[in-house]
């Protein structure tokens, strides 16, 4: 069987003990010749004869699948799939899984860094300090501060876990909120509105979906607190560049985490005059910890579903 391969960490050279295995499986492996994620017309050509499929974070749309009659299953190497055509992939029988849960602790370590790399403005003074400088900057403690955690799914327990060995008051929305979870955790589950209100910090934890590209907007900006910082380690689509902009240029916005962005790699983005912005290249679940489960995950399940095997992280049954 042909198998196409794209994430960046699962190349050749890497000396992946998960890609050997899957090596063993088939001979047949081609790999992602960009080092990036691939466009529409840079996957159909790879991908065309392939029986299967491990992705990462490409554009999948139909005219993908659609071009690749041979294709069974794509095996994402994370846990989003904001970027494949599902629909499109059921309606041509093209199976689609996911590796839930074995990036979170990554990405939620990375989200909590990005607070306090905010908090200090740490890359800005690191630089000016390399530089020759000397300056005094005057940063906030996390403890006092409250934090709402917008999805309080396996990352944003992660967050909230860090949030409350600082000290912190945590609160968190989400739309399947386990309040059990909460009550115990001592996290107050809040509405949307609620949160955005009350929080010195927001972190984003949410898949991008229609309901949440954009979520964050001018007049979501306008109702939180002035000087609040925003991280968001889960999707770009889900700020509003623009509004974030005139939120930070105004000072209504005291600092931003970016760990995804609308366009990546982000080109000339104005956001970058900020220097109370601190952006990362979409390395949340890039630990060799995350790294290993995710690549073992995805290529079990790819696997699985070829040889007909119960694979218990199929999106489209």
């Amino acid at each position: 069987m042909k198998i196409l391969v794209t994430p960046t960490s699962l190349q050749p050279g890497k000396k992946s003990r998960e890609l050997e295995t899957l090596k063993q499986f088939s001979e047949d492996l081609v790999f992602n010749p960009a080092g990036r994620p691939l466009t529409e017309d840079e996957l159909i050509p790879l991908l065309q004869d392939c029986d299967g499929y491990v992705a990462g974070l490409d554009f999948i749309t139909e005219k993908v699948i659609a071009s690749c009659p041979k294709l069974k299953v794509i095996s994402r190497y994370g846990v989003g799939y904001d970027r494949v055509d599902v629909a499109a992939a059921t309606r041509h029988g093209v199976v689609v899984t996911n590796t839930p849960g074995v990036n979170s602790e990554a990405v939620g370590e990375l989200a909590f860094a990005l607070i306090l790399a905010v908090a200090r403005k740490i890359p800005y003074l690191n630089q000016d300090t390399r530089n020759g400088g000397w300056m005094r900057s005057t940063g906030f403690e996390c403890l006092g501060k409250k934090i709402c955690i917008l999805g309080l799914g396996s990352i944003g327990k992660v967050v909230a876990r860090c949030a409350r060995g600082f000290g912190m008051e945590v609160c968190a929305y989400d739309p399947y909120i386990d309040e059990g979870y909460c009550l115990e955790h001592n996290i107050a589950a809040v509405s949307l509105e609620e949160g955005i209100a009350q929080a010195d910090v927001i972190s984003l934890h949410l898949p991008l979906m229609d309901s949440t590209r954009h979520l964050i907007n001018k007049e979501t900006l306008s109702a939180m607190k002035d000087g609040v910082v925003l991280i968001n380690t889960s999707r770009g689509g889900i700020i509003d560049e623009s509004a974030a902009y005139e939120a930070l240029k105004s000072g209504k916005m005291g600092g931003l985490g970016l760990d995804a962005f609308e366009e990546e790699p982000p080109k000339d983005s104005l956001l970058f005059e900020f220097d109370n912005v601190v952006a990362t290249p979409h390395t949340g679940a890039h630990t060799k910890e995350a790294t290993q489960n995710m690549a073992k995950a995805a290529i079990k399940n790819l696997i699985d579903v070829l040889n007909n095997d119960e694979c218990a992280f199929i999106i489209n049954k």
